[in-house]
């Protein structure tokens, strides 16, 4: 994201000497994205990052895929996925292709065990229910209902559940989460179109800094395996950092929709872009105002990309039997709508009170096992009359 912030203490110029009180330097490690080119921030750790002791355990979390080519309308009850305790247990892959994994979890604990890092790809976590605290290495986010947090790869974190009950529903994208780029200037700020802004954002505050040897068990998941890794210090140990390249939360609750006199086009809605797919958020909003306006959104064509719709809470207007938790997939290739009713339904409406998270991906999307376990079997027959 284009905004610079900072934490803790570093020296005032790059690359140079920075000792440490009672003697010794800090180390600095460039945490950057995109090679050279893309967004970075300069840490100063008070050990070496580099310190692994020893690589005891590697095994295989690839998903297992179900439909490798599909052409079916799904709908996955996700609330009827099984918690677990284990965070990383948790988290069950739903649809995945070449670019990204969309998932959901329901963690019962805490994630304090053990440390995770994600070393393929930028991940964004939706809280839809839960409250607690994401813990990283270049300090803490607290989140709550509604919140995203964008999480850049390679960030090392643990999670602190202030709940037992925690519904999430996450993406992984091996390219990295940026704001649109029609709501900012040339130099990145939003602009005063855009429907949120730079104030909007959670930043990541309370540095923790431990000076600590031993035995750190950090799980980093690199080409669908996962790898237990022993460090011989604590990795939250950085003493400051400044730049651009950090971890930031933003809540669904902060969009401000964009309304017009006839039903606007999903980009209206987008909140997160990447070079492969998009992420919109729909939030509480007023209905067309033309006197003649179809509040209902009309039917188009999946020509380009895969749409997914996680339902998060109020009335879907569009939709029947639409349930908190649900997950609708519509592939390329075959178009859809209302269901039928909806669009009359719809007329005469004045405001809608719908939250659900939107992600349109470019490159078609395989369904896993898991998702299977979840699909309702008749979603793709729903627009039969």
């Amino acid at each position: 994201m284009p905004l610079y912030h900072k934490l803790g203490n570093f020296p005032q110029k790059r690359h140079t000497q920075f000792e440490k009180p009672n003697g010794g330097l800090y180390y600095e490690q460039l945490f950057g994205t995109e090679g050279f080119h893309g967004h970075s921030s300069l840490l100063y750790h008070v050990h070496r990052p580099t310190q692994i002791k020893e690589i005891t355990k590697s095994y295989s979390v690839e998903p297992k895929i179900a439909i490798g080519k599909n052409i079916k309308s799904l709908l996955l009850k996700g609330f009827e996925l099984k918690p677990e305790d284990d965070f990383l247990d948790s988290r069950k892959a739903m649809l995945v292709n070449k670019d990204c994994t969309i998932g959901l979890a329901a963690p019962r604990q805490s994630l304090r065990n053990y440390f995770y890092k994600n070393a393929d790809a930028d991940e964004m976590i939706f809280i839809h229910k839960g409250k607690g605290k994401l813990r990283t290495m270049m300090g803490n986010i607290p989140f709550e209902y509604g919140d995203y947090l964008i999480i850049p790869r390679g960030m090392i974190y643990q999670i602190d559940f202030d709940t037992s009950e925690n519904r999430l529903f996450y993406v992984e994208s091996f390219a990295p989460f940026y704001t649109p780029k029609r709501y900012k200037n040339e130099s990145g700020q939003h602009l005063e179109h855009s429907p949120f802004c730079e104030r909007d954002f959670i930043l990541p505050t309370e540095l923790e800094t431990h000076d600590e040897k031993g035995d750190f068990l950090i799980k980093i998941k690199k080409e669908g395996m996962m790898h237990e890794i022993i460090y011989a210090t604590h990795p939250f140990d950085v003493v400051g950092w400044d730049g651009y390249n950090f971890p930031y939360g933003f809540s669904i609750h902060n969009f401000e929709p964009i309304t017009g006199r006839v039903h606007q086009p999903p980009p209206v809605h987008q909140t997160f872009e990447t070079s492969t797919f998009v992420v919109c958020s729909f939030v509480p909003r007023l209905y067309d105002y033309h006197p003649k306006a179809i509040p209902a959104p009309y039917n188009h064509s999946n020509i380009d990309s895969d749409e997914v719709l996680y339902y998060v809470d109020g009335d879907f207007m569009s939709r029947n039997n639409i349930e908190q938790g649900h997950i609708t997939l519509h592939p390329k290739g075959i178009p859809h709508g209302p269901a039928p009713g909806a669009m009359e339904r719809s007329i005469g409406h004045t405001e809608t009170h719908e939250l659900a998270v939107m992600v349109d991906t470019f490159r078609p999307l395989m369904v896993t096992e898991e998702a299977m376990g979840l699909d309702d079997g008749q979603y793709y027959k729903s627009w039969v009359e």
